[in-house]
């Protein structure tokens, strides 16, 4: 009951959200610039008329691989999208947030084939969990579950993949709207976790071998991580993170973390700006909420100044923000497309060195163009220096 209840104040939130902003614009061939970097771009569309695409990849032999939340696998190559999916999954439950969501190659899957799937299925209640496959001529073969039994719910299910430098699977994990389950360590909820690519638990982890702890854990305290990515240089593992939604907590305090082995990020405990001994707080905080939905490095060239920039795209917020950082330290913030496209996902820099970002104004929650679901990208017009 007491999920239900909540469940019902967070839609009438969202709703009101969603209804205060204008449907977003077609917007296909618009010049666009960031005034701080001084450079200009033109937005394309790649792809259209999609049903929410949670997350991009790129095959090594070009293929733009990405997921559809009802839980379809897609294809874009030869400037076009394949007509049929690459394949469906057949367990995915696509209520609320959750359904298919992140996709992530093995770091050698030009000669293993192996890719990670998360998404949410229904057993005894709804769970997430993450699934390798191989990729054949034939189709996906060789299933094997890496992790599952992760609670999940309709709201707060996580759940983004990233393997890191060290070679290991990063997964961020929700809530599931109990939020006293992310301060509780024999529960995969509101955690990141740390594995190997068979599943199996690095010896490293920090509670890896501890009674009535799950060893998978690798941070905790967190209320529904949607966005990892590795900082170039330092290889920190920085986090986008949705804050209370009203019904857990104060509105907004969404999150910028850097995720470090062991430590407790605090929900619910401490949220927004506060702090305890013991707890780390965010290194960016976002009232009113912008709703993180992703992060993204830029290592590329076409954008010069944007180089080892972290980018994440805004579900509420209807934005791409750009934050400039010097190690640790934050330098400067940027909003990038406000309130032209819509409730913007995930963020990925193509191998021709553009920024590809995904609308989901199909989710329940938008006011889609006619075109929407779209992937588009971010090509530089020039890049002049200061």
């Amino acid at each position: 009951m007491k999920s239900m209840y909540f469940a019902g104040l967070y839609l009438i939130t969202l709703f009101a959200m969603a209804c205060s902003h204008p449907p977003p614009g077609k917007g296909a061939g618009e010049i666009e610039s960031s005034p701080q970097s001084q450079t200009s771009f033109k937005v394309e569309t790649v792809v259209e008329n999609l049903q929410v695409p949670w997350s991009i990849v790129w095959a090594p032999d070009g293929r733009m691989i990405f997921t559809e939340r009802p839980g379809r696998v897609r294809v874009y190559e030869n400037g076009r999208l394949r007509p049929e999916p690459l394949f469906v999954v057949p367990d995915v439950e696509p209520k609320g947030e959750s359904g298919l969501m992140s996709i992530a190659l093995h770091p050698q899957f030009a000669s293993n084939h192996l890719l990670y799937l998360s998404y949410a299925y229904n057993a005894n209640g709804q769970q997430v969990r993450v699934v390798r496959y191989r990729e054949t001529p034939n189709g996906f073969t060789d299933r094997k579950v890496i992790v599952e039994n992760i609670p999940a719910a309709q709201f707060h299910a996580g759940c983004r993949l990233r393997f890191g430098p060290d070679g290991k699977l990063y997964i961020t994990t929700g809530d599931a709207t109990e939020r006293e389950l992310a301060q509780q360590l024999d529960s995969l909820a509101g955690k990141t976790l740390r594995l190997n690519d068979d599943g199996t638990v690095p010896s490293d982890n920090p509670f890896a071998g501890r009674p009535n702890t799950r060893p998978e854990i690798w941070t905790y305290g967190n209320r529904n991580g949607q966005g990892i990515d590795f900082q170039p240089g330092t290889n920190l593992l920085w986090e986008t993170e949705h804050g209370p939604s009203g019904f857990d907590g104060p509105g907004g305090g969404d999150e910028v973390n850097i995720l470090e082995r062991g430590k407790n990020y605090g929900w619910p405990v401490i949220h927004h700006r506060a702090t305890r001994e013991g707890m780390e707080s965010p290194v960016l905080e976002y009232t009113p909420a912008c709703a993180p939905a992703s992060g993204m490095f830029y290592r590329g060239s076409q954008f010069p100044q944007f180089k080892n920039n972290f980018f994440f795209g805004c579900l509420v917020g209807t934005r791409i923000i750009r934050v400039v950082l010097n190690g640790r330290q934050v330098i400067s913030q940027e909003n990038l497309l406000e309130r032209k496209y819509g409730r913007i996902r995930d963020l990925a820099e193509g191998p021709d060195g553009f920024i590809y970002f995904s609308t989901s104004n199909r989710d329940g929650r938008g006011a889609p163009a006619k075109d929407d679901d779209r992937i588009l990208r971010l090509v530089p017009l020039q890049n002049r220096e200061r």
